[in-house]
């Protein structure tokens, strides 16, 4: 495996974890992680003029794991079903 997705693989996991000691310390509500994250999304979609469909939806992989990881309500945060579940929703996903 590329040591790069080894890398971004990590990066989520901990930005996760991050976001969701926010929302349980109080500092933040999940729904102004989601509206954050809403945020991220968007300014991925503006960006796609001239980027092939691919490489959007690489942009917005992180934005949606995330996403998705805020949804486990404490559960185990695995790289691998969390992954899954973004490519599930991929096509269900209307562009913002």
């Amino acid at each position: 495996m590329n040591t790069a997705n080894l890398q971004m693989e990590g990066t989520l996991l901990a930005l996760a974890a991050l976001c969701e000691a926010l929302k349980r310390k109080g500092m933040l509500s999940g729904e102004e992680i989601a509206e954050a994250l809403t945020c991220a999304e968007k300014g991925a979609s503006a960006r796609s003029s001239g980027l092939s469909e691919a490489n959007v939806e690489a942009i917005r992989f992180p934005i949606r794991f995330l996403r998705l990881a805020m949804q486990r309500d404490g559960q185990a945060l695995d790289y691998a079903a969390i992954a899954a579940g973004v490519g599930r929703t991929r096509d269900r996903t209307t562009p913002l």
